[in-house]
Formats: C-alpha cells, sequence, structure tokens
C-alpha cells in the first residue's frame, strides 16, 4: 500500500495554489456581500488550466490523458488558496457534471462542439437535474420531452440549478417515455438563446453567493435530435454516472478549504492568550483543534480512496456516498469549531471565517442531502 504522490502531481499542486493566492483572492468579500460571479476569475481559471483537468487534450484539456488523481490534488490546493468557495464549486459543479458526461456519453460532434469552448473558459456549462417537486427523489421529475419532427419538444422546469441563470450550455434531464419510469430519461444539451429555454434572474442565498443559482423554465422548447445525450432513455444511467463523478470530486476544494482553515486555527490559538496563557492551552479549545485535525485526515483517506477508484476505471458508488457525508458534515463542524475558537472576532464578516460556515451548509445539501448518502450506504450494506 503506498500512500505517496507522483513528484510532478505534488508540483502541479503547488502551481496551482501560487497562481490561485496570487490571482483569485481580491474582493473576494465583496463579491460574496453582493452576490457575484467573477467572469473575469472564471476566464482566468481556464487559461491556467483548471477547467480542462477533467478531459483530455483531444477536447480542450489541459494535458494529454485526463488523470483524476492529478485533478483531485489540484483542486484540493485550488481550495486550500483561494478562500472563494463559490468559484471552486461552481468550477467543480462545470467539469464534473456537464464537461464529463459530455465527454462519456457525448457523440464526436457534440464533444467537439461544446468541450473545447467549456475548457478555455468561453462556455459556461449547467447540470439541470433537480425540480420543485423532485430534489432528493430525482426520478419524480416532471420536465418531458415529447418526439416530434427532428427532435424533441421540452417542457417543465427545473430549479437550484448551479450556473442556471448564466449558463452558455445546460444538460437537461427530462421524461422521453413515462411508461419506463427511471429507464425513460433521456438527456439533452440545450444552448443559451434556444427559443422556448427561459433562464430566470440569480436567486440570494445564505452562502456560496459567488456563484449564481437559479430557475430554468422550458416551454415547447425544441431541441434536434442531434443535442441528446446518449441514446433515448440513457438518462439513469447519465445521472448515475455523473452523480457518482460528482460526489466523488465536487468537495476536493472543500477539503483545501479545511486545511487552509486549521491552519490558521492553530496560528490563532497559539498567539492569542487569555489567563496569561495562550488559548490553544485550554482543554476545551485544544480539543476542537484536535477535532478538525482528523475531520481532516479521515475526509482526506475517504477523498483519495474514491478518486483512486475512479482512475482505475471502477465503481464508488458506496465510497462516493461515504465521502460526500463525511467531507460536508466536517466541513461544517469545522467551520464552527473555527469560530468558537476565534471568538468573537471571527463572527465579523472581515475576518473571512463566518464565510465557511456559510458555504460549508450547502455542502450537506447539493449533489444529495446528508440524509440521501446515509441511506445510499445503508441500501448498499444490505438493509
Amino acid at each position: 500500500m503506498d500512500f505517496s504522490w507522483p513528484e510532478h502531481h505534488l508540483a502541479y499542486r503547488k502551481e496551482v495554489e501560487a497562481f490561485a493566492r496570487q490571482t483569485l483572492d481580491p474582493a473576494v468579500a465583496d463579491r460574496d456581500e453582493r452576490g457575484i460571479f467573477s467572469r473575469e476569475a472564471w476566464e482566468k481559471c481556464a487559461e491556467f488550466g483548471i477547467q480542462g483537468l477533467s478531459i483530455p487534450k483531444a477536447y480542450g484539456g489541459t494535458f494529454e490523458d485526463r488523470d483524476l488523481l492529478r485533478a483531485t490534488l489540484a483542486m484540493e490546493g485550488f481550495g486550500y488558496a483561494c478562500t472563494d468557495n463559490g468559484l471552486a464549486l461552481g468550477l467543480n459543479a462545470h467539469m464534473w457534471t456537464v464537461q464529463l458526461p459530455i465527454f462519456e456519453f457525448g457523440s464526436e460532434e457534440q464533444r467537439k462542439k461544446y468541450l473545447p469552448g467549456m475548457a478555455a473558459g468561453r462556455l459556461i456549462g449547467a447540470h439541470a437535474l433537480t425540480e420543485p417537486d423532485a430534489g432528493s427523489d430525482v426520478f419524480s421529475m416532471n420536465t418531458r420531452a415529447e418526439k416530434t419532427e427532428g427532435g424533441y419538444l421540452l417542457e417543465g422546469e427545473k430549479h437550484l440549478i448551479t450556473f442556471g441563470p448564466i449558463a452558455d450550455v445546460v444538460m437537461v434531464l427530462a421524461r422521453t417515455n413515462p411508461a419506463l419510469g427511471k429507464w425513460g430519461i433521456s438527456a439533452f444539451i440545450v444552448e443559451r438563446g434556444t427559443e422556448g429555454l427561459i433562464q430566470h434572474p440569480v436567486q440570494s442565498k445564505m452562502g456560496m453567493r459567488t456563484v449564481p443559482i437559479g430557475k430554468l423554465s422550458f416551454q415547447q422548447c425544441f431541441i434536434p435530435e442531434e443535442n441528446r445525450l446518449g441514446a433515448e432513455g440513457a438518462g439513469f444511467s447519465i445521472i448515475s454516472h455523473s452523480l457518482e463523478y460528482d460526489r466523488c470530486f465536487i468537495l476536493a476544494s472543500q477539503l483545501g478549504s479545511m486545511e487552509r482553515q486549521l491552519e490558521n486555527t492553530v496560528d490563532f490559538v497559539t498567539r492569542r492568550r487569555q489567563f496569561d496563557q495562550p488559548i490553544g492551552k485550554f482543554q476545551s479549545v485544544a480539543n476542537r483543534v484536535a477535532d478538525m485535525k482528523l475531520r481532516l485526515e479521515t475526509s482526506r483517506m475517504l477523498l483519495y480512496k474514491a478518486a483512486w477508484l475512479k482512475s482505475q476505471g471502477k465503481s464508488a458508488m458506496m465510497e462516493a456516498a461515504l465521502l460526500k457525508l463525511q467531507l460536508s458534515e466536517s466541513f461544517l463542524a469545522s467551520s464552527l469549531d473555527a469560530i468558537r475558537n476565534g471568538g468573537g472576532i471571527a463572527y465579523l464578516t472581515e475576518t473571512g471565517i463566518e464565510r465557511d460556515l456559510r458555504d460549508a451548509i450547502g455542502g450537506v445539501l447539493y449533489a444529495g442531502t446528508s440524509d440521501i448518502q446515509r441511506n445510499i450506504i445503508a441500501k448498499l450494506l444490505g438493509i
């Protein structure tokens, strides 16, 4: 069993950290307060090569071959050096829930048409699955795609869609044959500006304010047959595939945030003095720091294992659920501990510490709630 990383992987993580630290953090507090997504930061990430990490160079990727382990380590480093958790979420959602399914299930024409622009930062992708009455129960979706001459007519509504209000490319899941249940769902690529596609305004939210979310409506929206992703009825396979990758990789940046959070906390509790000693000498404070370290390392091992399994082409359904549950809940708990250890000063917006807590809450909801992850784990255990 080898827990070491190749030197070129570690070196690339350092490059990502340096890029993120030097280029991306200015004005993040202001953008968070005003709920503003930075297209400039997005394009700088693309220029560096972040969006190209999930696809091979032949389709605009950063490296000759897709390397999931290097991408995982890189996004961990991104979260460590960049305090804009919303940008990190947007990048991961774009890469793993839109780019990757197009690469895995798309035709050669679809790959060449969309992937280079997405990797280059010219196009932003959205994954439209969730509906007002189909959240955790995704297969109860009502959005329909009726077969018509030359294609399909989309009718329905999606909500809570990351990048929904501004996306250039939307991967939409819809029912094509309700009688077949989950096997009657298909996927479609819908371009911004398509007649019948309505991208509603950005909705304000508690955290992750620097990445936009919102509703999408489809009103007699004609989609040509060549824009169907995969075969008709392949939606279940595409959903299962994308959600597994999503749960494996979307929180890699939050692991980096947890590492930065721990380092900052250790620095603070060793410098801050009360009652003639550093506050880290008080058992309650020290115990919280120890718990933060434990959460970080257990989450790290689950992330690396899930990434390794996917890099080997193996199923990681159980590991992805364990990782999503552990890492999201850990980031939330450690963010609260960081505020408790920081005291009143950590409650102030200007420190940025409270922003991690607000951002962390979203992690226990998107890509399947913690309750859903527990249900998956129990089911896979035969319960």
